[in-house]
């Protein structure tokens, strides 16, 4: 049989040569590939037609690469392909993949969403990535038919905390209200049947409880930790007391993460929760599902407080004296850290130093500034 189908692939090519390559999608069809299997690939930036013919070679979706670019060239397509991540179908003819590198038919916009951005991340991102103007992606992210779709309480303003973390692959031509339709409709695939039940048992709305996943996320760097965060701030709820979420600070001034000063939790806004009681109006950033279950099954413990080591873990306590306790032993480990990096650092120099061959006592009078600079005012 291989031989039998080789010899009708060399009596085709024949075919082709005596006939000018003008019948070549019609005769290597008859013995091309039959699979109609979608396939990506991406044509890079700069990308010869030649390389393009061999990535489609590769992917299966021509045959016969050279005679591909031969055809291409004779009909003038070699030239002005549209770059970028396609998804073309196996055994598509010549013409309709011509009609895809020209027009970019096909072409797949990926974007990955991380979880834990804000909407102030999010829709850049899209615009970049999209060629979306960001005023159209500002008016999507308000659409009432889809703050509806996720039960959005009345008055909420923004899909904010809805358009869910992901990687999406997104067609050329996509709107900014079908790009931010997809992000919600994933939300609600994620969003398990079980969830739904375990609100009633909590007497939470969805939206209370993907405003609390969303503070998680922003708290956490360890993802074992979602669920004692979850229950701190759970416990905090349940006895009226301020959640104190620095992340809620932050996006009431729209700052990056970052140290909070003690000025910046006088700021007047619903979402400082240093200033009020109770979870802010709605989410302040997009939760994944880790920090979404997290909420609905904080772990079952009693603890209230918690602060951040040097190497990005925490230390949870019942107790606020328990907490400040926690607090002296991280600053102490944060000193003894900041010392270590220090003689790292010195032990680093001096090495280099001695390779070089230059006295350890030369180098810091090198370095050393003049007294008159020293003395010299500053300016305010």
């Amino acid at each position: 049989m291989a031989k039998v189908r080789l010899g009708r692939v060399a009596i085709g090519i024949g075919v082709l040569v005596a006939l000018g390559l003008a019948a070549a999608p019609v005769a290597l069809d008859a013995v091309g590939n039959r699979d109609r299997t979608p396939v990506q690939l991406t044509i890079r930036p700069g990308a010869p037609f030649r390389e393009a013919a061999e990535s489609l070679h590769v992917h299966a979706i021509v045959d016969h690469p050279r005679l591909f670019g031969a055809y291409a060239a004779r009909r003038g397509l070699d030239r002005g392909i549209r770059y970028g991540t396609y998804v073309l179908r196996r055994g598509a003819s010549w013409d309709e993949v011509l009609t895809a590198l020209q027009s970019g038919k096909g072409i797949v916009n990926r974007v990955t969403i991380p979880e834990g951005w804000p909407l102030w991340d999010i829709i850049p991102a899209l615009a970049k990535a999209l060629e979306l103007p960001v005023d159209s992606l500002e008016a999507a992210v308000r659409d009432s038919a889809l703050l509806a779709r996720v039960e959005a309480p009345l008055g909420t303003e923004t899909l904010e905390g809805y358009l869910f973390p992901d990687t999406y692959d997104f067609p050329g031509a996509v709107t900014a209200r079908q790009a931010v339709g997809r992000m919600v409709e994933r939300f609600l695939q994620v969003w398990k049947p079980d969830w739904t039940t375990r609100l009633k048992e909590l007497k939470m709305s969805r939206h209370q409880v993907v405003t609390l996943a969303s503070i998680v996320e922003k708290e956490v760097r360890r993802g074992e930790e979602r669920p004692l965060v979850a229950a701190v701030y759970a416990n905090r709820l349940r006895i009226r007391m301020p959640l104190q979420a620095d992340p809620t600070v932050q996006y009431a001034q729209k700052k990056r993460p970052g140290r909070v000063l003690y000025r910046d939790l006088k700021v007047d806004s619903p979402y400082n929760t240093y200033r009020r009681v109770g979870l802010p109006p709605g989410p302040i950033a997009s939760p994944g599902a880790a920090s979404l279950e997290a909420a609905l099954y904080p772990a079952d413990a009693k603890v209230l407080y918690f602060v951040a080591r040097p190497d990005g873990r925490h230390e949870f306590r019942r107790t606020y004296s328990e907490h400040l306790a926690a607090i002296r032993m991280v600053r102490g480990m944060a000193r003894a850290d900041s010392a270590e990096r220090l003689r790292r650092g010195e032990a680093g120099r001096d090495s280099a130093l001695q390779a070089l061959g230059l006295p350890r006592a030369t180098f810091d009078s090198l370095t050393r500034r003049p007294p008159e600079a020293d003395a010299a005012p500053r300016p305010r």
